[in-house]
């Protein structure tokens, strides 16, 4: 009874070393560790906004009544880019451009809300198709856009009105590793002059594809076909 009462013999020193050793060497990285890693990734931010307007003749069946449409009665303008998920929501697919070496075609999922003289269109998700590069990006990017499109009735002339698309785009990525030497301020630089320029190309044709609906649906057609075909 006194011998198993006891106290075991003293571990020897090296041994105790080389146990912390193996303790330390089995033991999982922290998680503190790994969100310092992803969050070490260079950014960059690209924002742009534009606001373009168009003169539009008032026929029989005024501008106003027409943009006081609910959503599902909406055209969706061009079959060949624009398709209609639901009442309110619709999946667009932007011209493809060039960043720098690459290739990218935004695709966007966006809901439109109706609002007083007009509606907002507002980005629910964007995936990106190209190369592997470009799609490797889905998961590192956010998105942001908003695009209020509204008539206004203030001009003195009562059978001419405006028609105006407000829009603001921000993106926000992880700078991909091949483009890390580039100095941060000039791919930030490139992406706003890239957004901006889809801008430009981008508001005038919608624009003028809402003025060819409006021309039809206040002619009578109610058949709500698509005007657009594609190109830009």
């Amino acid at each position: 009874m006194a011998a198993s009462l006891r106290s075991p013999p003293p571990v020897p020193a090296a041994l105790r070393r080389s146990r912390a050793v193996v303790r330390a060497s089995s033991s999982p990285p922290s998680s503190s560790s790994s969100a310092v890693s992803s969050s070490s990734s260079p950014k960059a931010r690209f924002v742009a906004r534009r606001s373009e307007s168009v003169s539009v003749q008032q026929l029989a069946r005024p501008l106003a009544e027409y943009m006081s449409l609910p959503a599902s009665q909406y055209s969706v303008l061009d079959a060949e880019r624009i398709e209609r998920v639901d009442d309110s929501t619709f999946r667009c697919y932007v011209y493809r451009f060039r960043f720098f070496a690459l290739e990218v075609c935004p695709v966007l999922l966006v809901r439109v809300d109706e609002e007083p003289n007009g509606c907002c269109i507002r980005l629910l998700s964007c995936k990106l198709e190209g190369s592997p590069l470009v799609e490797a990006q889905n998961d590192k990017f956010s998105a942001s856009m908003v695009n209020r499109v509204f008539c206004n009735s203030a001009l003195q002339d009562s059978n001419l009105k405006q028609l105006t698309s407000d829009t603001t785009i921000e993106v926000a990525i992880d700078i991909p590793f091949p483009f890390r030497a580039i100095p941060v301020n000039a791919i930030e630089s490139s992406g706003r002059q890239v957004l901006e320029q889809l801008l430009r190309v981008m508001l005038p044709r919608f624009l003028n594809q809402l003025v060819k609906d409006y021309q039809a649906w206040a002619s009578g057609d109610s058949s709500r076909k698509p005007l657009g075909t594609g190109e830009i």
